[in-house]
């Protein structure tokens, strides 16, 4: 696993300095020597803002990929395709950084080349209400979010999804209102409360703040 994450590490900071320098599409390694999964797409990951950051497969494994390359991601593959992906696997839970994902039938490739610019921040308020079919996570493996029966994906900052892990367990009644994006890709939902019920609300507490104007804490004394 060692080996692997040197491997991984290698490789994209070769894809960083060639796509800088050279401003070229095609990648400067080879992701085929990462590990191999293959399976059926059953829908798009959605991020709160509704940019799509991978695929469900149909046996519940996540993949992720940046969210730079949900446009690429939506024009080669759609939900029921078989797909071949190459990345790292997650050792505690079904999921995979992929640093490339092929269409099995058309050969069509989606290759993570780097970083990509910023997204737009976006959302409209949103609900939705039914029994949760798949917990979901981010690259690192923490809990984010979960997948509800109806395809409506609900997202949490991490540290409140740990707090909140009792009301997301696989099966449960889910009630969420937030703010979020519903099109033909999906439905997400930045959650701001959730509950079994509409009677029974806990408030989700948003992320910290980012950027230049937040101040870090006071270092403990001494």
């Amino acid at each position: 696993m060692r080996t692997t994450r040197r491997l991984l590490g290698a490789t994209m900071l070769t894809a960083g300095i060639a796509g800088a320098a050279l401003g070229q599409v095609a990648p400067a390694y080879d992701p085929q020597q990462l590990p191999m999964l293959q399976g059926k797409v059953a829908e798009y990951s959605l991020t709160p803002r509704g940019d799509v950051d991978g695929l469900i497969l149909d046996d519940g494994t996540e993949i992720h990929l940046a969210p730079h390359l949900g446009a690429q991601l939506v024009f080669a593959i759609k939900p029921g395709d078989r797909v071949t992906v190459h990345g790292l696997r997650a050792r505690a839970i079904a999921m995979v950084q992929a640093m490339s994902v092929t269409n099995d039938a058309t050969g069509a490739t989606v290759t993570d080349n780097g970083p990509g610019g910023p997204a737009a921040p976006g959302g409209q308020p949103l609900s939705a209400q039914g029994h949760i079919k798949a917990q979901l996570h981010g690259p690192r493996g923490d809990l984010n979010g979960v997948l509800l029966e109806d395809g409506t994906i609900v997202r949490l900052p991490p540290d409140e999804a740990e707090r909140l892990a009792a009301r997301l367990a696989v099966g449960q009644p889910l009630y969420v209102e937030g703010d979020g994006a519903a099109s033909p890709l999906g439905k997400v939902i930045a959650a701001q409360q959730i509950g079994p019920s509409q009677s029974q609300l806990a408030q989700v507490q948003g992320p910290p703040p980012r950027g230049p104007g937040r101040r870090e804490p006071p270092p403990p004394p001494r």
